[in-house]
């Protein structure tokens, strides 16, 4: 078996649901970021022989392969083919994981993974709730409603029920959520997003033009205060809104090659794949799933959680990465060390890239060696991604 290398990593800055990026179709998105690996890798488009792209909300504006529509809105010729994947908010993770397994298997040598969220344009459980809403029907078919008899599966009852099952006080998570966006907020002011961040040409609400470079979530006045102050989600709940990821619009990729690769495109590699899991848990408590993912992406590849480096566990909502580290056992300064959704967003099917993203550069700038990412998805999935930086 092969090797799977990253050659070049980029994002845009995430977007407020309305907010800046709202004026951007999701397929300029993606082709923007496209354009952008190709720029920074220095590769001939025409060596690209995949795109791979995930995204959750795959209707409207993002339906019709929204992966194939990006090429058509970017700069790499009509010979670039694409996909689409929905593996729910761990979409574009996996679209990393078939463009590695892809090109480690050799039946491919240059990929791109990538994933595009638009929340402002297609908003959150449309493809499911539209069809509902027009007699077209539920995705919870009779057999499974037999088998989970009177549950309605949902992302933020199974939030509470972590936030329950390890005892994770409101207090504790409204921490969890200001130290995201001190660590943001650190980042941003550090320069630490500039390698990573592509910066795109907006028009304001005035007319006026502007330049997309900062993450738009981050609250810069945030206190425990001001956090301990928003209203529970349920009433006898433990998570608020500021416990929970940000709607975001925003999208990233990832270019990924094996050796031929290297030598086709003249460049060295950012990082490797070092180990990749997916696993399938209880789809109602649902979110918990990468906490035995990662023990079983620890076994497999013969790697302590000391080992690594820097985590990048998606927040979701301040419970699931809390109660990773608690299970794991896990250093939290290793975790999320430039903030992570609650403070910078979560757009959904673009996610994957975007963690991959400041992951990789975060390694190279503290000189780590190994990075692990992880995020909870719906259905009760988790995928694993740990990478040695080069």
């Amino acid at each position: 078996m092969g090797e799977a290398y990253i050659v070049a990593a980029a994002r845009t800055a995430g977007g407020r649901k309305g907010g800046r990026l709202s004026g951007w179709h999701p397929a300029d998105l993606g082709g923007a970021v496209l354009d952008a690996l190709v720029a920074r890798s220095g590769a001939d488009p025409a060596l690209i022989e995949d795109v791979i792209m995930g995204c959750v909300g795959q209707a409207g504006e993002q339906s019709v392969n929204i992966a194939r529509n990006a090429v058509l809105a970017s700069g790499l010729p009509e010979s670039v083919p694409a996909t689409s994947v929905d593996r729910q908010c761990g979409s574009s993770q996996q679209a990393l994981h078939f463009a590695a397994a892809t090109v480690m298997s050799g039946a491919m040598d240059v990929v791109i993974a990538a994933g595009v969220e638009s929340m402002s344009r297609v908003p959150m459980g449309l493809p499911s709730t539209l069809p509902y809403k027009n007699g077209f029907g539920s995705y919870m078919s009779p057999k499974i409603q037999a088998r989970y008899p009177d549950i309605q599966f949902s992302q933020f009852a199974g939030a509470e029920m972590i936030a329950k099952k390890y005892d994770l006080s409101r207090e504790a998570l409204d921490a969890f959520a200001l130290a995201s966006h001190q660590r943001a907020i650190a980042a941003t002011r550090g320069g630490r997003f500039d390698a990573e961040i592509i910066p795109l040409d907006i028009t304001l609400a005035d007319g006026t033009t502007d330049r997309h470079t900062t993450d738009e979530g981050i609250r810069y006045e945030a206190t425990l205060e001001s956090i301990g102050g928003v209203k529970l989600l349920q009433e006898d709940g433990r998570l608020t809104a500021a416990t929970s990821s940000q709607i975001c619009d925003g999208a990233a990729g990832v270019m990924v090659v094996n050796e031929r690769g290297l030598k086709a495109l003249g460049v060295e590699p950012l990082a490797r794949f070092h180990h990749m899991t997916v696993i399938g848990h209880d789809p109602v408590i649902m979110l918990e799933a990468p906490i035995p993912a990662t023990q079983k992406a620890l076994q497999r590849s013969g790697l302590k959680i000391d080992d690594i480096d820097l985590y990048e566990v998606n927040e979701a909502f301040a419970s699931v990465p809390t109660a990773w580290l608690q299970v794991l056992g896990a250093d939290p300064d290793r975790l999320n060390v430039n903030g992570g959704a609650i403070a910078l967003g979560h757009p959904l099917g673009g996610s994957g890239a975007k963690l991959m993203t400041t992951l990789v550069h975060a390694l190279r700038a503290s000189g780590g060696r190994y990075g692990l990412q992880t995020m909870c998805e719906g259905g009760g999935l988790a995928n694993v991604t740990i990478i040695e930086r080069l």
